[in-house]
């Protein structure tokens, strides 16, 4: 069966139904492409077309490029490569070109390809529905819309109005698409969308692109016009500032837009196909479509989740602690409509808890996101009390008391006498071994970690960890219950600090070591940031809080020491004592740390960590490797100890857990896409200069040997 069906009515209208065989949602894969050259061949033949309707056979319109061919194209395939998509391009253009009226008959959700579709047709006729989503997300994986969109979009909405879509892949729904002119007319149900396309062919049977029309103007000028040139002189330095270098992407997509805009559409076109071909075989495409794309799709379908135990939905939930992570716990619990008994020591700190989702929905009622109804509905599901009976009914529990075994010890004993038959008690620690804490549980087998992140609304990773004893069972009601609230899990094993929390802290640790070691501070920032983290290891220690990271260094030195083990003092822990001791510096929290907070002001680092300062010699890209190896080679050592049991969580957990940065594809890819050899010889010397934490793991020099990749 063809990828696009053919027909022509008796009005010699030409209707395109776009059905991709063996596939839920049309992609531009090696099928579409041969039927469009069909398509094409069958249209040149034609004598007596009246005009062209683009319609689909499935539940959306168009789902976009696909991503399993792109992820292969390799640089050496770079002329063949660019041949296809301009051969592509020219096929959409002749149907664009033809004379006869053009319809996109939208019956949903159109991205990418899927838009591009539709902006090479002269009118958009969309199904009114809620949910049906518009725009070119490819910036997102590291590409740039290479089937015409930042060709049309530039020609339709201008250079600045289109930056946003094209450069930050934001999407938009039908009213927005409305707003812009992209969508010229809705319809509320599929008959009618028909009827609409078919009467508009009928009404204007010569027509042509507005781009097309001689003498046409791009919208707020083109790059040569004086108000669009001021914009421009300073657009490219604003958008480094942002990728830092690290994401080609942007700065193709706003090479291709602006250079774009000063030439016809076919030439616009060619040069858009070059952009394209240089993202789409480059590696950083690659690393963003392994993780953002397939590694994503494989958690959603449950890849590290026990395949044979029925699924199962969280009904009513009890949050221990009403502080920031049990208040954010609450907030994204019951935004999902499900009942949440939000627990602390008083109702009146309960209540406060209650109010932080109060203050999130208000902030969306304000925005005309939600409905005041809404907001009140969810607020009735949130129950502040100082009651465990309050608990009773409860099929999961989560406690979020502050970071002590005995406290997590006691909360827990007192509220899961409450759970129902067979429900799951959790703990939202972020570094305390579950099997450790499972010990005051009367079930072992219900105890699992859930480590949420902060701010718990806005992070989307959770990170369930499996005690000694956890069942499968428990496993995949945690899992079930992580995808309920709309986050994504990562499963690991039980150790201190787990994954998460044990590889940031060696990001941490190695800002604070440079710093030790006499780098400039803001040197030391910079570097980090270029690596592409998103935020200085010394900022981050302040949002932690210096006191925490001591309480945690000593915590785990303690536990260390009672199993015959220890911790060495490193650089980073003589930091933090001295700031916290001789220079009464905490953290953001306490207004004082690294960096002096003035009300009022923008943050800058504290004058007084010229202590350390030496003005020590060392390149960027030195600190640069220290901070990227240090976290990929310690992932790795999780993976081989069995902390991790998949490269696919390894890798999603490391982006959206630690802001690992997101151009690698991860922590564990970083090292795919180093290359094993070179990586190996990169650890080796960083192990020789700066210690055994650069030491390579045996699962890298395996890997090496063998030529196989981490995976």
């Amino acid at each position: 069966m063809s990828a696009i069906q053919y027909e022509k009515n008796a009005d010699n209208i030409i209707i395109l139904t776009l059905d991709s065989p063996n596939q839920s949602a049309n992609t531009m894969n090696g099928d579409f492409r041969v039927a469009l050259e069909n398509i094409v061949s069958k249209l040149k033949s034609e004598t007596d077309i009246t005009g062209i309707i683009f319609k689909s056979a499935k539940k959306t319109f168009f789902a976009g490029g696909d991503l399993d061919e792109l992820i292969q194209a390799q640089p050496e395939q770079a002329p063949e490569f660019f041949d296809m998509i301009q051969k592509m391009k020219a096929e959409f253009r002749y149907i664009e070109t033809l004379g006869v009226p053009v319809v996109a008959a939208l019956n949903g959700t159109a991205l990418g390809g899927g838009w591009e579709i539709a902006l090479g047709c002269h009118y958009r006729i969309a199904l009114n529905d809620p949910k049906a989503k518009f725009g070119l997300p490819e910036v997102t994986l590291g590409l740039l819309p290479g089937g015409g969109g930042v060709v049309r979009m530039v020609r339709l909405l201008g250079l600045q109005n289109a930056f946003p879509f094209l450069m930050e892949g934001k999407q938009f729904g039908v009213d927005k698409a409305k707003s812009l002119g992209l969508i010229h007319d809705t319809a509320e149900t599929a008959e009618e969308l028909f009827d609409k396309a078919i009467a508009w062919v009928k009404a204007n049977p010569k027509s042509q692109q507005p781009f097309d029309v001689k003498g046409y103007k791009i919208p707020g000028g083109t790059p040569s016009s004086p108000q669009v040139a001021q914009v421009l002189a300073i657009a490219p330095a604003m958008l480094r500032d942002k990728t830092k270098g690290c994401y080609p992407a942007p700065e193709a997509i706003m090479a291709a837009a602006v250079e774009g805009a000063q030439v016809d559409v076919d030439t616009a076109l060619t040069i858009e196909s070059r952009y394209f071909t240089f993202l789409a075989t480059g590696q950083i495409s690659k690393n963003m479509i392994g993780t953002f794309w397939h590694g994503l799709n494989a958690i959603k379908s449950g890849a590290s989740r026990p395949k044979d135990v029925a699924k199962w939905q969280a009904t009513k939930v009890g949050v221990l602690g009403a502080g920031m992570m049990g208040a954010g716990i609450a907030y994204s619990t019951a935004i999902k409509g499900i009942q949440v008994v939000l627990k602390d020591i008083s109702t009146e700190a309960a209540e406060k808890g209650k109010a932080y989702s109060q203050k999130l929905l208000d902030k969306r009622v304000s925005q005309g996101r939600m409905t005041a109804e809404k907001r009140d509905q969810i607020l009735s599901l949130i129950h502040p009390t100082a009651s465990n009976e309050d608990l009773q009914g409860c099929d999961l529990i989560i406690e979020a008391v502050f970071e002590n075994q005995e406290l997590k010890a006691k909360v827990t004993q007192e509220a899961e006498q409450h759970l129902v038959n067979g429900g799951v008690m959790a703990s939202n620690t972020s570094t305390l071994p579950i099997s450790g804490l499972a010990k005051a549980s009367k079930d072992a087998k219900n105890f699992i970690g859930l480590h949420f992140f902060s701010p718990v609304d806005k992070m989307q990773l959770v990170e369930i960890i499996k005690g000694k004893e956890t069942s499968a069972e428990t496993l995949a009601k945690a899992y079930d219950y992580v995808q309920q609230i709309g986050k994504t899990p990562i499963v690991v094993n039980d150790s201190r600090g787990f994954f998460t929390s044990r590889v940031f802290g060696t990001f941490v640790q190695e800002g604070l070591r440079l710093l030790a070691e006499g780098v400039n501070p803001a040197r030391i920032e910079m570097a980090a940031l270029k690596a592409g983290m998103p935020v200085g290891p010394l900022a981050i220690q302040d949002e932690v809080s210096l006191t925490l990271s001591e309480h945690v260094t000593s915590e785990t030195r303690k536990a260390l020491q009672a199993e015959g083990k220890d911790l060495p003092r490193s650089g980073a822990d003589d930091v933090i004592h001295k700031m916290i001791h001789e220079f009464d510096r905490k953290g953001k929290a306490a207004g004082a740390g690294f960096y002096d907070y003035p009300e009022g002001g923008k943050k800058h680092l504290w004058d007084g960590l010229s202590h350390w300062k030496k003005d020590t010699q060392i390149s960027e890209q030195e600190m640069i490797d220290r901070f990227l190896f240090v976290q990929s080679l310690d992932t790795l050592l999780c993976l081989e100890e069995g902390v991790l049991e998949s490269v696919v969580d390894g890798n999603v957990g490391s982006i959206f857990g630690i802001g690992f940065a997101p151009w690698t594809g991860g922590a564990l890819q970083f090292l795919n896409q180093y290359g094993l050899e070179k990586a190996l010889k990169r650890a080796n010397e960083l192990e020789t200069q700066y210690g055994e934490r650069f030491k390579a793991p045996d699962l890298l020099k395996q890997k090496a040997q063998s030529g196989e990749m981490i995976q």
